[in-house]
């Protein structure tokens, strides 16, 4: 029997709601806030990055730190007027598909993939606030790479690698799109969103054998599917990420989001595309594999949380104070609550 959707999301914790998954482990968040006398110590965990990158950072600016040769092109489009983006897409040599995403924001809300440049005007238009425009990187494999290293030490640990696989169907000839995500628990949770943002996507029946991606954007919360891929992990791993995370200043711990064209480029430090950087907010992604249970889950995060504990401690040591706790309540009102209303209005 088919369960409903609604069960689902709380027998299965991967669908949990972000707020309801944390609670358990929230105990251990004060218990390190009062070893290290402060209830945003982890705001001093990477000084080089607005609120140690918890929430409300800029993604242009993170990722303006990042050496030239591991970005894809980009574009920070600020105040430009839309003839000034064409200009400056044509000038940089981007093709469509592009990917444009709020400058400041998570958990891929206004990230699309965009195909022609009628569609990059209405995106223009409707955004809120500054935004970035990225080539479509096109390599085989989406990675999450968690990174670490302790201040004044030159060699850090990967601790946490997460492979990406995108929402895709598979046609058989006579069945539609809808139906065929009727097949997957993961699919299913996506039909609404889809039906609302696809048009009629959904009513098409695809060839026997033929592969569809309906989600380019790699979100768990957006149908893809999280997989353990710490069997990567391995010195080589570590040296890349030295190389990667030594110039970029006032950085210690986080997950770099990237796509490489295969795994020997990986280890080779070669065709690495990092779309983003995020900062003491970010999650080892590899917890979420569906074959991982909630325990061992709980386990990896709080390992990571004591990693970053760590390292705020000794930039602490170092002068460099972590935040008010208000700030970061202020901050979380400014940019989480009133986005939210700005998007209802």
């Amino acid at each position: 029997m088919r369960l409903p959707l609604f069960v689902i999301k709380y027998i299965k914790f991967e669908y949990w709601p972000w707020w309801f998954f944390y609670i358990p482990i929230l105990p251990y968040w004060l218990v390190l806030s009062i070893k290290n006398r402060s209830l945003a110590f982890f705001s001093a965990a990477n000084p080089g990055i607005e609120l140690g990158g918890f929430f409300g950072e800029s993604k242009s600016d993170i990722l303006s730190k990042i050496d030239p040769r591991y970005l894809p092109k980009s574009i920070d489009v600020g105040q430009m007027r839309f003839d000034q983006l064409k200009e400056n897409i044509a000038e940089q040599e981007i093709a469509f598909p592009l990917i444009a995403k709020p400058d400041i924001g998570g958990r891929g809300v206004d990230v699309e993939k965009i195909d022609s440049l009628a569609l990059l005007e209405s995106y223009h238009n409707r955004a809120k606030g500054k935004y970035i425009i990225q080539e479509y990187v096109t390599y085989a494999i989406e990675l999450g790479v968690f990174y670490s290293r302790m201040p004044n030490e030159q060699k850090g640990l990967v601790t946490s690698v997460t492979l990406k696989e995108f929402l895709t169907v598979t046609g058989d000839g006579h069945s539609t799109i809808e139906a065929l995500m009727e097949q997957s628990t993961r699919a299913r949770f996506q039909i609404d969103r889809l039906r609302q943002t696809s048009g009629n996507l959904l009513d098409t029946i695809l060839p026997l054998g033929e592969e569809k991606v309906l989600e380019p954007i790699g979100n768990h919360c957006r149908g893809t599917r999280f997989i353990d891929a710490n069997y990567l992990i391995n010195e080589n791993l570590h040296r890349v990420f030295d190389a990667i995370s030594l110039p970029i200043a006032g950085f210690y711990y986080g997950r770099f989001d990237l796509k490489v064209r295969s795994v020997e480029d990986l280890y080779a430090g070669e065709h690495i595309r990092i779309m983003e950087l995020n900062g003491a907010s970010s999650e080892p992604g590899h917890i979420y594999d569906s074959s991982n249970t909630v325990f061992r889950a709980y386990r990896d995060l709080a390992a990571h949380w004591k990693r970053l504990s760590e390292i705020s401690k000794a930039n602490m040591l170092d002068g460099h104070k972590p935040v008010s706790f208000w700030l970061i309540v202020r901050s979380y009102f400014r940019f989480v609550v009133m986005k939210k209303q700005d998007v209802k209005a």
